[in-house]
């Protein structure tokens, strides 16, 4: 055994300190150390669980959270277990809802300080030598040190388990050398630690040794050092610590593997896996079972598998049971044998006195073997048959069958289909098609000769086609008649005509409004009416006509003070004399006459205005000065001498508007303005 060099003893109080330090330091000033660890202990001893979820934000704060929860859990343990052996000497853990965990703890703390106890009775040293690990050591010291009855032990009461590696109370002077052990907390071996005083020395579980570095320990392969026991027909396999022994065979059907390696027949009868029926009786062997009847047959029957008695064919065995010249006929459950009689071949049969066999004559009447009409001629032993025109002798069946010539030679005998019959055939035609006289061939119908159709007809190859006049079309129901088409209705009947469409038969019309307008040549149009041209208009003789879509109006004015008519729609201003509103008054006034229907597309340019003539530098501004109250209408330059008016929103009824226009033009630094007084007339759609 290689031994471990000596270790420095560092003090118990020492070790928590630097790791609590250490610890404090990286959860960070926010997060006490202290205060974690606290949270930890609290849930243990609350609620004895430590996989409760930890509220800490901090990851490392709830790692000490954790940390101090099982720390504090298996002290609580512990001390159950040193309570459990100072009150009994067993170390039976009571029942528990974690018995895996507490379970482990409250029996190894139980049974450290039974030994405790044991070697304080029999004066032994309470400084175990054995290598049981560093708690088991401080609880098996604490029971041995306290197992007078005036010291009572118990970990659990103090809180923590470190308390019990503390100098007891009795003599507080004195030094606990325990808390000076170098194996405390397993030392610096891998598996087990025993300090001697001298030395710390490490040694390693069974199924382990010790490596050169006399701390680590490794596993023994047993399968290769030849320390296994496995027996011939098993492989070594090896596991941590220790092997297994594996069969290298299945057991096989009927038999199961025992847990040390065998064989063992399964009794499939005391185990209730058989198939046996309730008629039957399971029976055990050797890796099955037989399923015995519990009825037995009588003689010349035989049992079956279901347990039912089923009647034996005794002319069936090997042995006839029938002596030669018998036949053996089968009873219920014995048989009997009947002599022999002659047996004669087809087409003849026993005399009366049957001795011998003599000819059938198949052809005596009634019987008819070649069928109806046909003629049989008997021959001994048989008969032949001498068939009618269109009928052929059958030699499997023996009788005259039908020859049937449509399917002999297909297509050959008739023009469209043949039909067979008795001994013959005859033709037919398809629709359309009438027999010609040779009682073969086809000839087509002329079907328009009857006049199936409402209107008109044409014959085609087989058939008809009826076909209508301009205006109708054919019938999808009986495709003979005729149906007037509604022009109006299709879905280009709104581009037929202009302003209405009249269906009538095989044809249309198209008509106006009943006034301002007349039907074009074209027979679809409506044209406008120029009253005004016609001269049935009804103005009068100081009243100019205009002419508008589906009308007219009377137009007049007058031109107002400090102007003069120029022509028939012109105002002029008359030269000012020492009157200062004069110059500002429109040099002209124009008045214009514009039409259109409701349905014009918007926007659109209804007016333009600008000089006669054009001269470098002039600039315009061109403003609506009244008659646009609804805002239909509005202007924008073209260019610096010319703007337009423009329709912007649509009018939705017929109307009449006076829209007045001022253009002021600028012209060599004099400001001169023009007015244009619009008579628009919106007329309706057609």
């Amino acid at each position: 055994m290689e031994r471990a060099a000596p270790s420095r003893r560092v003090p118990l109080p020492l070790l928590l300190l630097g790791g609590l330090s250490l610890l404090a330091a990286r959860v960070g000033a926010d997060v006490p150390m202290e205060a974690c660890c606290a949270d930890g202990h609290r849930m243990a001893t609350e609620h004895r669980d430590c996989s409760l979820p930890y509220a800490s934000e901090s990851k490392e704060c709830r790692m000490v959270q954790e940390q101090c929860c099982h720390n504090q859990l298996e002290e609580l343990h512990c001390a159950t277990g040193i309570n459990l052996a100072n009150e009994q000497d067993g170390c039976t853990p009571p029942r528990s809802s974690n018995a895996s965990l507490e379970a482990m703890f409250v029996k190894r703390c139980c049974q450290c300080c039974l030994l405790g106890r044991a070697a304080q009775a029999q004066g032994q040293s309470c400084e175990h030598s054995l290598m049981v690990g560093y708690q088991c050591g401080l609880v098996f010291r604490a029971c041995c040190v306290k197992g007078q009855e005036t010291a009572d032990f118990a970990p659990g009461d103090g809180g923590d388990l470190q308390e019990t590696a503390k100098v007891s109370e009795i003599d507080e002077e004195q030094e606990d050398p325990y808390l000076n052990d170098r194996c405390r907390g397993g030392g610096p071996c891998k598996q087990q630690c025993r300090d001697t005083g001298e030395e710390v020395v490490c040694s390693c579980f069974v199924g382990y040794q010790l490596l050169p570095d006399g701390v680590s320990c490794e596993d023994v392969n047993e399968c290769i050092k030849g320390s296994q026991n496995c027996r011939l027909g098993e492989t070594c396999i090896n596991t941590v610590g220790s092997f297994r022994c594996q069969r290298d065979s299945s057991c096989g059907t009927g038999y199961e593997l025992t847990e040390d390696n065998d064989c063992k027949d399964i009794d499939e009868c005391e185990s209730g896996i058989h198939n046996c029926l309730p008629d039957f009786i399971c029976q055990n062997t050797l890796g099955s079972f037989r399923c015995r009847p519990k009825l037995q047959c009588k003689s010349g029957f035989i049992q079956d598998a279901l347990g039912n008695c089923i009647d034996i064919n005794e002319c069936l065995s090997i042995s006839a049971p029938c002596p030669i010249g018998q036949t053996c006929i089968n009873t219920e459950g014995s048989y009997t044998c009947q002599k022999n009689v002659p047996n004669c071949g087809r087409g003849y049969h026993l005399n009366e006195e049957g001795t011998r066999c003599v000819d059938v004559d198949e052809c005596s009447p009634p019987s008819e073997p070649c069928g109806p009409g046909h003629l049989c001629v008997n021959s001994p032993g048989s008969f032949r048959c001498e068939c009618k025109a269109g009928y052929y002798f059958d030699g499997i069946s023996r009788t005259c069958v039908d020859i049937n010539e449509c399917r002999r030679y297909p297509g050959r005998l008739c023009g469209h289909k043949c039909e067979n019959t008795p001994g013959s055939y005859y033709c037919s035609c398809t629709m359309g098609f009438r027999l010609s006289s040779d009682g073969r061939s086809c000839e087509d119908v002329n079907e328009c000769n009857s006049s199936p159709c409402s209107q008109e007809c044409a014959n085609v190859y087989g058939s008809y086609q009826c076909y209508c006049r301009r205006g109708y079309q054919l019938s999808d129901v009986d495709g003979v008649t005729c149906e007037d088409i509604d022009e109006c209705a299709l879905p280009t009947g709104g581009h037929i005509c202009s302003y209405r469409c009249i269906n009538v038969p095989g044809s249309f019309q198209c008509s106006c409004p009943s006034t301002g307008y007349r039907l074009a040549p074209n027979g679809r149009n409506c044209q406008d009416i120029d009253e005004c041209v016609t001269g049935i208009h009804n103005c009068s003789i100081n009243e100019t006509c205009f002419n508008i879509q589906g009308g007219f109006r009377c137009l007049a004015f007058e031109c107002p003070e400090n102007y003069r008519r120029s022509t028939d729609t012109r105002c002029e201003r008359l030269p000012c004399h020492e009157n200062q509103e004069c110059p500002k008054l429109p040099l002209r006034i124009t008045y214009y006459h514009l039409s259109f229907p409701t349905n014009i597309q918007v926007p659109a340019v209804v007016f333009r205005m600008g000089p006669s003539s054009v001269v470098p530098g002039d600039s315009m501004q061109l403003a609506i000065t009244g008659g646009n109250e609804e805002g239909f209408f509005s202007t924008r330059k073209v260019n610096h001498h010319s703007g337009v008016v423009a329709l912007t929103k649509p009018v939705p009824e017929p109307r009449d508007m006076l829209l007045t226009v001022r253009m002021d033009l600028s012209r060599h630094g004099t400001v001169s303005s023009f007015v244009a007084k619009l008579y628009i007339f919106v007329s309706a759609e057609l």
